[in-house]
């Protein structure tokens, strides 16, 4: 049944992001905030929603591991898996804005982190809303650049939902509040069965199982794009949403409940796979053509995350 649990979990995730965005950029629309702040708030905020769900389950139920395990397994498929399949199909070419805004931020998210939970082992209170507010920074400054220049907003600002009833609105924003919540609990009791029956601990199926589903749509829509050549895939969008899981994830996490680390390979090992690859990035994009990721970058980002499932699992 565990696995069961895992799979309606996964689904509910889906079904349930996909209608929060949805009720919340109709809502915004409605409100005339501007399709740019818009794209750079709400989607990233709904989008990041089963992520949160599902980490602060785990912290109220007591699964720590699972709530750091989600992000940071989270924030390394999203390089290693996402970002090196779809560098492998199309090549991605990434903008000034990577290299001076959005990957040292990345790292400096990672970097705040690893030092938070070694000096305690702790994510506490005030550490999230260091984190929190680090991120609203980050917002802040994203939005007085974009409107210094053309910005291409994201596909999921779609000014067709301005016409959506608020009954409609209203339906769509309990559906996904439900089925949000729902497949967090699903997902959060399925892995821990799993973890039981298999007789490995909740942090190794969280970096690995529930990192690898709470991905799975960013991976859909980036491959789907990357095999139609119909948009421009961002790498930014990835390094984005790496940030977000660090800052409102574990950030607005922290605040209601402090996380504690239960597994010390989340220290010694998930941490560093994650700053490593996060890191690789630039040399990548610098070294052999500049700003450019091809098939060979990909293949590189693709063989690292395979032996990072590998080594955990074993």
């Amino acid at each position: 049944m565990s696995v069961v649990f895992l799979l309606i979990g996964f689904v509910l995730l889906v079904i349930g992001g996909e209608f929060l965005v949805r009720s919340s950029v109709a809502l915004s629309l409605k409100l005339d905030i501007s399709r740019m702040v818009i794209g750079l708030t709400v989607v990233s905020f709904a989008t990041s929603a089963p992520e949160l769900l599902v980490s602060l389950q785990a912290a109220i139920d007591g699964f720590s591991d699972i709530s750091l395990g989600n992000v940071i397994g989270s924030n390394i498929a999203n390089i290693g898996l996402v970002l090196g399949l779809t560098a492998m199909i199309s090549p991605l070419f990434v903008d000034r804005d990577f290299f001076r805004i959005n990957w040292p931020v990345m790292m400096v998210f990672s970097i705040a982190l690893y030092f938070f939970l070694l000096s305690n082992a702790e994510l506490t209170r005030i550490e999230g809303g260091a984190l929190l507010l680090g991120l609203l920074l980050y917002l802040v400054i994203l939005i007085g650049r974009s409107r210094k220049k053309d910005v291409i907003i994201p596909e999921e600002v779609d000014v067709s939902l301005r016409s959506v009833s608020g009954f409609k609105m209203s339906i769509w924003l309990l559906i996904g509040i439900f089925a949000l919540w729902g497949g967090s609990e699903l997902l959060v009791k399925g892995a821990v069965d799993l973890a039981t029956q298999l007789g490995v601990s909740e942090r190794v199926i969280s970096v690995t199982v529930i990192a690898i589903g709470t991905s799975v749509p960013e991976l859909a829509a980036s491959l789907i794009a990357a095999v139609k050549k119909e948009k421009a895939i961002s790498l930014g969008n990835l390094i984005g949403s790496n940030i977000f899981n660090i800052g409102s994830v574990l950030g607005l996490t922290a605040i209601i409940t402090p996380i504690s680390i239960q597994s010390e390979k989340i220290l010694t090992n998930d941490l560093f796979w994650m700053l490593g690859i996060a890191f690789i990035l630039l040399p990548l994009l610098l070294i052999p053509k500049f700003s450019r990721m091809g098939r060979k970058e990909g293949f590189v980002l693709l063989i690292g995350y395979s032996v990072f499932i590998v080594l955990t699992i074993i």
